[in-house]
């Protein structure tokens, strides 16, 4: 019997919690401006899910259009950052990989926008 693969994963007050249930799209770090400021930190880490295979099993987040077609969300409790949904990947969302309880099952592919990366900060391997 094969189990399917189910991740959760959860903001800093566990107010608002996800499962996501069988493969992931991808994963990679983000060094675009947008995406450090909306966690304030040099990048972030994503992980890629098919839209229908994730469930919110909390608080659902809040919601941010950070810019047009571009929607953010975060605990509304405790502010953390959960998600980004964007038009221009329809058919996922994007998780920030440090809210998962166990990330470790990841390999990272690719890393996007460097050319925006700070002088300051080194690149992780992908």
């Amino acid at each position: 019997m094969i189990l399917e693969r189910v991740v959760k994963g959860h903001c800093l007050c566990g107010a608002t919690r996800f499962e996501l249930r069988g493969e992931h799209s991808w994963a990679g770090h983000c060094f675009c401006e947008s995406c450090r400021r909306a966690v304030s930190s040099a990048f972030t880490s994503w992980v890629g899910h098919p839209d229908g295979q994730w469930a919110w099993t909390g608080q659902p987040p809040a919601t941010f259009q950070s810019s047009p077609g571009q929607t953010r969300g975060f605990c509304s409790t405790c502010g953390s950052p959960m998600f980004y949904d964007s038009e221009t990947f329809p058919g996922e969302t994007h998780f920030y990989v440090a809210l998962l309880e166990d990330g470790t099952h990841l390999t990272f592919g690719e890393n996007y926008f460097e050319e925006e990366r700070l002088p300051w900060c080194p690149i992780p391997s992908a």
